[in-house]
């Protein structure tokens, strides 16, 4: 294989990688300091991409990324509301949030489950034409990306430091002490919710506008690539401050794709991808546990050479 294609699988991997790593920075928000896993994210995510790209085909390239991230607030808002105020469970909450969002995605595209973007201008296109004939020409997507993710961190490493951050990242440690704080837990969980869902509904307004076109599939097992990037992001960054962390989200995201463009060019079946997600899944959980374990088997097994001798 050529320096050039390799280079071009590299890039795919890297500017799929940063796109998603949105809604991996949007899962750090709402997994890692607010402690609720939002398994709405999969229908949030196609949301974002049904609604930009709606928006875009209307002629309006630059109003599709505001209004894709207002819808994914709007899902975000729904989502709380049934977890704080209804009392139901947030698994099932982000459950019943992603089943609704199936009919309401459909709906949103025109009753069809597939949108073609092939002759609609995108801010992709829109940049692509301002970097003709410049060294950075043919990566406008990258940079597009690059962009948004590096506003996202920027934006959390200052919110999370604000009177209302802090109250969030605390509702996620200890509610009960955040309730007896005169802080409303609710109020904490709707924001952290709503702005998490509005960087999930970035990201698939992103992926659609790169991809020039929209399926009702397109946010399929995005919440376990999403954690499974998560997982990777923090093994490799570990503790510290909120930039570094959500740098290490970006990190896991890219390394994931990596890993997918790998298995791709094994010719490993489409079908199997799903199965080397949660292989990736299992590794990024059980891995730090397997190695605090791994002292004690190693003692073990040499107590069992000596018995042997």
């Amino acid at each position: 294989m050529s320096l050039s294609a390799i280079w071009g699988l590299v890039q795919t991997a890297l500017e799929l990688g940063v796109t998603c790593s949105l809604t991996v920075l949007a899962l750090f928000l709402s997994y890692s300091m607010l402690n609720v896993c939002d398994l709405s994210t999969d229908g949030c995510f196609t949301l974002g991409a049904a609604v930009g790209a709606v928006v875009a085909i209307a002629g309006h390239p630059y109003l599709s990324i505001p209004a894709a991230m207002a819808a994914g607030m709007l899902s975000g808002f729904v989502t709380a509301v049934l977890q704080t105020r209804m009392g139901i469970d947030s698994l099932l909450a982000g459950i019943i949030v992603n089943t609704g969002l199936y009919s309401i995605n459909i709906a949103v595209m025109g009753k069809s489950s597939l949108l073609n973007m092939n002759k609609t201008e995108t801010v992709f296109t829109k940049v692509k034409d301002l970097l003709a004939g410049t060294p950075l020409a043919g990566y406008q997507e990258l940079l597009i990306v690059l962009a948004a993710v590096a506003l996202v961190i920027v934006f959390l490493s200052l919110f999370l430091r604000t009177r209302l951050g802090v109250a969030i990242r605390a509702t996620g440690n200890n509610p009960d002490m955040v309730r007896s704080s005169s802080i409303n837990p609710v109020f904490t969980t709707t924001v952290g919710l709503c702005v998490a869902n509005a960087f999930t509904g970035l990201s698939g307004c992103l992926l659609a506008q790169s991809q020039k076109s929209v399926n009702i599939d397109i946010g399929s097992g995005m919440v376990t690539i999403a954690l499974a990037s998560l997982l990777i992001g923090q093994t490799f960054m570990g503790r510290g401050s909120i930039a570094k962390r959500a740098v290490g989200m970006v990190v896991g995201s890219v390394i994931f794709r990596l890993v997918y463009t790998i298995a791709l060019r094994l010719n490993m079946p489409a079908f199997m991808l799903k199965l080397v997600s949660s292989v990736i899944v299992i590794a990024a959980i059980a891995g730090p546990y397997l190695k605090t374990q791994l002292p004690m088997l190693e003692r073990r097994l040499a107590g069992s050479r000596k018995e042997g001798d």
